[in-house]
């Protein structure tokens, strides 16, 4: 997949189906709307282009990081995605202008699918009406997706953001359409958990939405292999003095390469059991030892 960072740098291709939006979580709702443009693409010897937008234009803390939302993206066929820096200067473009100098002008767009609650441009004035009236006019098609829902409710980025705050990992997952994950870089720690026996990668989520503090069973993504393993999130309250912030690490059953700098997924399977305070770090380890052999049970019939 092609990926263009830069306004400047955005240009013309074959036929294209522009999937426009956040797409922040890329949840079922979103990959409805992106597998649908590459299926018409291919259909017309096209382009699928994703243009969208980071940081998130409300400020909002994002489900996925750019660097995960692009990797989702990719997985999906998509030919080309524009990433937009969504900056001060942009927020002031009214929502006409970006139509007629980035979708008209820059990209030469010849379909548009977006859902239908974006909205967009200078104090989010543009929304579906704006984009069919100027479709009529700029002579480009608009395919407009209904919001899907599940339970009767809408299927949305800030609901999987709660549900995930809360440790609703099941319901995330059914509006997800996948388990919940988080990509981040692997950092040096203070090797604390090697100290217990329980040697850990320590990572940077890089602004993802993370779960509560606790124990989980998770299955690693590490260089397209699926690892087993255990996973904490947490202040370390037994090993701490002070309180310390919070802490995502991670330990792989049976790995033993070096990853520091390197990027992986933990997806995460169930929570084991809440983040606690022990005696001593000889009752911490032996919790450890009992948390591991519950996970491998867990993740067992997986595979």
């Amino acid at each position: 997949m092609i990926v263009i960072n830069n306004i400047s740098k955005i240009r013309s291709f074959k036929n294209p189906v522009v999937a426009l939006g956040v797409f922040d979580g890329l949840h079922r709702g979103h990959r409805i709307i992106l597998e649908a443009a590459v299926k018409k693409a291919k259909k017309i010897k096209g382009t699928s282009i994703v243009l969208t937008f980071s940081p998130h234009p409300h400020r909002e803390k994002s489900l996925y990081s750019l660097k995960h939302r692009l990797r989702l993206i990719s997985e999906l066929g998509v030919n080309v995605c524009i990433v937009i820096n969504f900056s001060a200067s942009f927020a002031k473009m009214s929502a006409s202008n970006f139509i007629a100098k980035i979708l008209i002008e820059k990209m030469r767009s010849r379909l548009v699918y977006v859902g239908d609650n974006f909205r967009f441009g200078k104090g989010a004035l543009g929304d579906c009406r704006l984009l069919a009236n100027r479709a009529k006019h700029d002579n480009f098609t608009l395919k407009i997706f209904k919001v899907i829902n599940e339970n009767g409710r809408p299927i949305s980025s800030t609901a999987i953001r709660n549900l995930i705050r809360a440790s609703k990992l099941k319901e995330a997952e059914r509006l997800l359409g996948r388990r919940v994950s988080v990509l981040g870089s692997v950092i040096r720690g203070s090797r604390i958990a090697r100290a217990l026996g329980f040697p850990t990668a320590n990572i940077n989520p890089h602004h993802e939405v993370i779960p509560p503090p606790g124990i989980y069973a998770v299955q690693v993504v590490f260089c397209n292999k699926v690892y087993d393993g255990i996973c904490y999130i947490g202040s370390r309250p037994t090993v701490s003095v002070k309180k310390n912030k919070i802490q995502v690490e991670v330990h792989i059953f049976d790995f033993h390469k070096k990853i520091y700098g390197r990027f992986l997924e933990i997806q995460f399977v169930k929570l084991i059991r809440g983040d606690k305070k022990f005696a001593s770090t000889q009752d911490l380890s032996k919790q450890i030892k009992k948390d591991v052999i519950s996970c491998r049970k867990i993740l067992q019939p997986l595979h």
